[in-house]
């Protein structure tokens, strides 16, 4: 491989080759990053969210004025 690209004038090796990776694999790679950004997303919404119902019910059932910073 390295006799391949050794005769080469730099610009082939460090631009061309990367943008048609780029190019070749774009949209793979944009699916898969789109997927761990989605995923990510959706795991801090449900720590949100579950982290918010617990408060609610919390407060309202009369927990929260009971306990004390030992119960933790």
């Amino acid at each position: 491989m390295r006799e391949t690209f050794a005769g080469m004038p730099w610009w082939v090796k460090w631009v061309a080759v990367p943008l048609l990776a780029l190019f070749v694999f774009g949209g793979v790679l944009a699916t898969i990053i789109g997927t761990l950004i989605g995923l990510i997303f959706k795991v801090l919404l449900f720590a949100a969210l579950v982290g918010g119902l617990i408060f609610v019910v919390k407060k309202f059932t009369g927990a929260g004025a009971k306990s004390s910073s030992s119960d933790w």
